[in-house]
Order: C-alpha cells, then structure tokens, then sequence
C-alpha cells in the first residue's frame, strides 16, 4: 500500500499549507513530502497544486482529488481501527545507536525494563562513537550529539548536553589555577580531536556572549572522553567534559569547575538527538523506546538531579 502514503502526504499538504508544514506533522522530510507528491501528480498526468513563491493552491483535478483521498483515507482509518489487536504491541528487534560513554551511562540500563516490558521485544545496544549509517546498518534510532542532524532523518530534540572546564584539585594545587583562558597555554590541556600531541583550539563564550579562540595543547592525548575524565581525575591536566560524564565527581569535589565565567563551545553541537528513518516514526518499538527516554530527561536529566 505504497500509494497510502502518498496521499495521506498530499492531505497534510492542503490541510498544512505547506510542504514543510506538512512535513513537520508527519515527522519526515520536506523533500520527501515534494518527491511523493511528484509522483503523485507523475502518476495523474495531471497538477496537483499550482505552485507561487508565497504559497500553494489547489488546481480543479487537486480539488478532485483531495476529497476523494480523504474520504478514501477516513475508510482506511476505521478499517485499521476496526481490525487492530496486537498491532500496538512492541515487538522484533529494536537497534540503538549511541556514543560509547553516554551509552553505556545511560541508554544500556533502559534496555533490561523495556525487555522485562515486552516480552516480545528483542534489543540491541550498539556503542560507537562513529556516525552509524541508519539504513545500512539496520539502526532503528540513533543517539546523536550533532549541530546539524541528517536532512535524510527525522531528528527529535532530547536534551542540552552542558561542557564545563575542569581540573582536579591535586593539579591545581601543584600547576595554580588559570585566572583567564590564554593562561590555558601554560597548562597540560586535554582535548577529544587531538591524538597527535598537536595544538587544538578551544572556542569558548563568556558571559557577553563574546567568543574567544584558545590554543591548548599537551604532550599526551586520547580520543576517548572515559581516558581523558580519568586522566583528569588522575591530576594529569584540565579537560572539557560533559556533565553528564563528570557531575558526580563535581558534586564530591574530585573534580573542580574553572574558568565559570566562560562557557565550552562544542563542535559537535549542545543537544542530543534520537534520529531514525521516516519508516520507522510509527513502528511501536520505537514510540516506547522514545517514551522511555522522554521519562528519563524529564523534568530533568539524571546527572543535574
């Protein structure tokens, strides 16, 4: 039923406005919506829509055809409603995706209650912190810190991620704390996309908004946040790290926030988002996994509890 789709797209169109409106309510892409509604009009021989720089109006066949398809859709509807049992039900394999540290803190113990939930659900945790390809890989929803999701993929937004710069007590005590951040070149710096003992830069915003460049450098590295939190705690340098790796140690002491006044900017973005295919907005196994992590970061995220 490949057609259903497609005309359920054109309803959303005219009731919408839009094509991108459109798309918002149906969880999918602009340029999904303009394709099947291509094919649509392809397949008619016919325009659907006259199309301005300011809006969409139906053509006299679109009129046609947009109260059949609705009458058509409202039959389908009922024929679905009517003959639904199980089909709410979680079930098969469900595959996330997520980053090797925040996975493992918090998307691994989500699995063992979604398995004792739904017996007829199956699930698979893939840690990395590569961009996974969803349709080659078979990634039902993937974890991604990222400024700009895949324009292929619906991405909903989950949650801030805050950085903070820190150090451990015994480095500060032995190396003095950095007052303003060029006095971070003086210091052994960690950073995450640095594995060859090179200079990075840290971009960071102080509270005027005004954005400064730092060098950083430092005579080991690692491309790890776990090896690099650990070598922080281990009094070996200063490190950006994410709360929600670091909040504990900030709240026993082990570790100290510097430089407040200055705020970490992140080249993979400030917000974590679940990406998944169009085909999969509606699967059940997803809708629970998604409901799952809105219980998790609501009202707020575990680590600022």
């Amino acid at each position: 039923m490949s057609w259903l789709k497609s005309w359920a797209s054109f309803v959303k169109v005219v009731e919408s406005g839009s094509m991108a409106a459109a798309a918002r309510r149906l969880d999918c892409t602009r340029a999904q919506i303009s394709k099947q509604v291509g094919e649509l009009e392809q397949a008619f021989g016919v325009r659907l829509f006259e199309r301005t720089t300011r809006r969409l109006s139906l053509t006299p066949s679109g009129e046609v055809f947009y109260q059949h398809a609705l009458a058509a859709l409202e039959a389908v509807e009922s024929t679905e409603l009517a003959v639904r049992n199980l089909g709410d039900l979680p079930r098969g394999t469900l595959r996330i995706s997520a980053s090797l540290s925040f996975g493992r803190l918090y998307v691994a113990p989500l699995l063992p209650r979604l398995a004792a939930t739904y017996p007829h659900l199956r699930c698979e945790l893939v840690l990395t912190d590569q961009m996974v390809d969803l349709v080659e890989e078979k990634i039902d929803l993937a974890l991604r810190l990222t400024k700009a999701p895949p324009e292929e993929a619906v991405a909903r937004k989950l949650v801030f991620l805050k950085r903070v710069i820190c150090a451990a007590p015994a480095y500060l005590a032995a190396h003095g704390e950095p007052k303003s951040p060029p006095e971070l070149a003086e210091h052994q710096c960690f950073d995450y996309g640095v594995v060859n003992g090179g200079v990075a830069e840290w971009r960071l915003t102080d509270r005027h908004g005004e954005e400064l460049s730092v060098p950083v450098s430092g005579r080991f590295q690692f491309n790890n946040v776990d090896c690099i939190m650990q070598a922080v705690l281990d009094g070996h340098g200063i490190a950006i790290l994410p709360t929600y790796l670091c909040a504990a140690e900030l709240a026993r002491g082990d570790l100290r926030v510097i430089l407040a006044d200055y705020e970490p900017r992140s080249n993979f973005g400030q917000y974590l988002y679940a990406c998944y295919t169009p085909s999969r907005v509606r699967l059940p196994k997803v809708r629970v996994f998604l409901d799952e992590l809105e219980r998790l970061f609501t009202p707020l995220p575990p680590w600022e509890r």
